[in-house]
């Protein structure tokens, strides 16, 4: 498996439509929020989100795994196209999906944005304050990124991987890096776990490049 530029896996020459169309000029974000099987769905089916992947982050634990953890949080990253969504939209979509006030008991599972730049640093700032104003101390974590070390295979895509229908006839095209990095597996990913729009799969759909039981299949889901 080959990388792009940005370090990314690069898709097989063979991708899927709305795979090859996708935008590689992108922006990337990283939040905790729990377990990220959830997140990872979620925003898998959001405007302007060309790819996701979890993994792990906000630690000093090296090569951190699963079943190694250290002091590692569980986090999504996001690449998402800047001329369709912002990371202030990001931001408060985040701040929408989680209690700002609370935090997990354990580090795993804390709630944490993780800026890449010092753009993102202000605009983290900019969220916090207007959380305190309005609710007093805030108790997520806000920190920059140091490293981002990828979760194994089995968790990327984890919705997705319930359904093999779906899930196999991407693996029939891709490997697993290419499935982690798909926009079409993210978006599949989100509309097995109950998340996206009928208006999301009929404007993309036939982009996915499914045959047309599963394209229907999927369309019951979504009904």
């Amino acid at each position: 498996m080959t990388r792009d530029a940005r370090g990314a896996a690069a898709l097989p020459s063979t991708a899927l439509p709305l795979d090859a169309a996708a935008s590689r000029e992108v922006d990337t974000a990283t939040f905790g929020l729990g377990c990220f099987w959830g997140p990872d769905a979620r925003l898998g089916v959001r405007p302007g989100v060309v790819r996701t992947r979890v993994g792990y982050a906000g630690g000093s634990t090296p090569s951190p795994t699963y079943r190694d953890l250290g002091d590692h949080t569980e986090v999504v990253q996001v690449d998402f196209d800047p001329t369709e969504t912002s990371y202030r939209d990001l931001l408060d979509w985040f701040v929408r999906a989680h209690n700002p006030r609370a935090n997990s008991p354990i580090r795993q599972y804390d709630n944490v944005v993780l800026w890449h730049d010092v753009g993102q640093r202000e605009a983290v700032e900019d969220v916090i304050a207007e959380q305190e104003t309005r609710h007093g101390h805030v108790n997520t974590r806000a920190e920059p990124l140091d490293a981002f070390t990828v979760a194994e295979d089995y968790h990327q895509k984890y919705r997705l991987r319930s359904a093999p229908d779906l899930f196999d006839a991407l693996a029939a095209r891709y490997d697993d890096a290419a499935v982690r990095e798909s926009t079409v597996a993210a978006r599949l990913n989100g509309f097995v776990a109950g998340y996206g729009s009928a208006a999301l799969l009929a404007d993309e759909g036939a982009a996915y490049g499914l045959p047309d039981e599963l394209l229907a299949t999927l369309r019951e889901r979504v009904a």
